[in-house]
């Protein structure tokens, strides 16, 4: 921690929360009990980047692809994200932590809608860390939600084909008001992004830690940020410029 650079923090931190249910395995237990610790792990974390002066947080919870999961697993996750949501707001909403979801929210079953929408409503006022779940959520639906809204916007003589650009798309995407990540991290050994945020990666530093998510804390956190760090963000240009800041 006395390391950190606090005036070099990466504004928007994106975390692949991977690894709950080979934890649970390897500690002889079924996939759920590696879903609760994860929650902690979690809780951990977000007390982490608050205290640090991170702004934006976005964790990738539940993924499109996750509903092919074995049934029992679906349901007990889908429990388990509305009794923690349910247990987590006021804490939340005390830290002036606001809460956004993004995803295709519309197949979650009911109470979890209930209970977003409730958790959205109590934390829109709060104005520090910006606490994004990815829930259901796959990026290239995302993409192609954005395609759909600007072919529609085209369709109905709004929107000149010809003017479309880079920011016109950004506004069409689910995380239209917040900055890319600058810093997205990985646990569990994985070497991939899994459908995360294809479009706003672009220019992320990407950390791989072999750490299972349930086991991954401050200190891990931290040490993600320190060599987030430690490396030159160049966007195309050569080294030198960076250096004469040009």
């Amino acid at each position: 921690m006395e390391n950190l650079d606090l005036q070099r923090l990466p504004k928007h931190i994106a975390i692949i929360m991977d690894g709950n249910g080979r934890w649970a395995e390897e500690q002889g237990q079924d996939r759920l009990y590696g879903h609760y610790h994860g929650v902690i792990s979690v809780r951990k974390v977000v007390e982490a980047a608050t205290e640090i002066g991170i702004q934006y947080l976005t964790l990738y919870a539940f993924s499109t692809e996750n509903w092919d999961r074995p049934q029992a697993e679906v349901l007990g996750l889908m429990s388990l994200f509305v009794d923690t949501i349910s247990k987590e707001v006021p804490d939340l909403h005390q830290n002036n932590i606001r809460l956004h979801f993004i995803g295709n929210l519309e197949l979650l079953p009911d109470e979890a809608r209930q209970a977003l929408t409730s958790a959205t409503q109590i934390t829109a006022q709060n104005t520090g860390l910006q606490l994004v779940i990815a829930l259901s959520y796959s990026s290239r639906w995302e993409i192609i939600q954005a395609a759909k809204s600007l072919g529609g916007q085209v369709k109905a003589g709004q929107l000149d084909p010809r003017q479309i650009d880079e920011a016109h798309f950004i506004q069409a995407l689910s995380t239209k008001a917040f900055p890319d990540p600058e810093l997205m991290i990985r646990t569990s050994g994985e070497h991939r992004i899994s459908n995360f945020l294809l479009f706003q990666l672009a220019y992320a530093e990407l950390y791989f830690t072999e750490t299972r998510w349930p086991a991954f804390g401050k200190e891990a956190f931290i040490e993600a940020i320190l060599d987030y760090q430690s490396r030159e963000r160049r966007f195309g240009k050569t080294s030198a410029q960076i250096n004469l800041n040009i």
